[in-house]
C-alpha cells in the first residue's frame, strides 16, 4: 500500500527544486544568444536539447541517491539522519531569502562570478545540440548546492514507497522539476519574448524568493511531521 506521506515529500521536493532559477536564467541566455543568430527553428532544438539535459541529468543524481541511500543505509534513512537532513534544509530556506540573489535590481544569483561569467559564455558560443545538451548538464551541476538535499530526501521517500510506485515517482520528480522550462518554451513559441519573460523575473523577484525559501521550510516541516515524529 503506497504511503501518500512519501509521495508528499517527492512531490513537495519537486515543487521547491522547480522555483529555483538557475535553469530558467541559462535558458533566457540561450534563447537571447540563439535567436539573434539562427532561424527559429535551430533556437528550437537546442532548446529541446538543453532541457532534456537538465531532465536527465536530474534523472540521473535522483536515481544515483537512490543507489546510494540503498546502499548505505539498506533501505530507508533512520530519523535522526533525516533530521539531520531537515537541518540543512532549513538553513537553505534562510540562505534563500538572503542569499540567493545578488543584491540590486536584477536576477542575477549567487553563483561566483567566475562560473556567471562562464556559463554566459558557454550559453553564447552554444551552436549545436550537443553543446546546448551540455549546458544543461552545467546548469544541473552548478545548482547542486541546493538542489542536492531535495534529491537526498525525495530518494528516501521513493525508496519506501512499493516497487511499482519507485519508478513513478522518479519520473513525477524530473517532470516537476523541468517544468518551467517546459512553460518557457511553450510561452515563447505562443508568442511571448525573453524581454517580457525576463522583465517579470525582474518585477517578481522578491516573491521568487520567498515562494523558495517557504517551500524548503515547509518541505523541513512535513519531514519532521511525518517522517520523523510520526514514524
Amino acid at each position: 500500500m503506497i504511503d501518500l506521506a512519501d509521495l508528499g515529500v517527492v512531490i513537495l521536493s519537486g515543487v521547491a527544486h522547480a522555483t529555483l532559477q538557475l535553469g530558467l536564467g541559462c535558458l533566457l541566455l540561450l534563447y537571447h544568444a540563439s535567436l539573434g543568430k539562427h532561424v527559429r527553428k535551430k533556437t528550437k532544438n537546442l532548446v529541446g536539447s538543453f532541457i532534456s539535459g537538465v531532465g536527465l541529468m536530474n534523472f540521473l543524481i535522483l536515481a544515483s541517491a537512490c543507489f546510494i541511500i540503498a546502499i548505505i543505509a539498506n533501505g530507508c534513512l533512520s530519523p535522526l539522519s533525516l533530521m539531520v537532513i531537515t537541518a540543512i534544509i532549513t538553513l537553505l530556506a534562510i540562505i534563500m531569502w538572503f542569499f540567493y540573489y545578488r543584491r540590486g535590481r536584477t536576477t542575477e544569483l549567487w553563483l561566483p562570478k567566475i562560473v556567471a561569467r562562464y556559463i554566459d559564455k558557454r550559453a553564447k558560443l552554444t551552436e549545436s545540440n550537443t553543446e546546448a545538451f551540455s549546458l544543461g548538464l552545467l546548469a544541473c551541476f552548478a545548482e547542486m548546492p541546493f538542489t542536492l538535499v531535495l534529491m537526498l530526501v525525495s530518494a528516501n521517500a521513493i525508496l519506501c514507497l512499493p516497487e511499482i510506485w519507485q519508478g513513478i515517482a522518479v519520473a513525477l520528480y524530473t517532470i516537476t522539476s523541468i517544468l518551467p522550462l517546459i512553460i518557457m518554451r511553450y510561452a515563447i513559441r505562443r508568442g511571448g519574448t525573453v524581454v517580457d519573460i525576463q522583465r517579470w523575473r525582474n518585477k517578481n523577484k522578491n516573491f521568487l524568493r520567498m515562494i523558495s525559501g517557504v517551500l524548503f521550510l515547509i518541505l523541513g516541516i512535513y519531514i519532521i511531521a511525518f517522517k520523523v515524529i510520526g514514524q
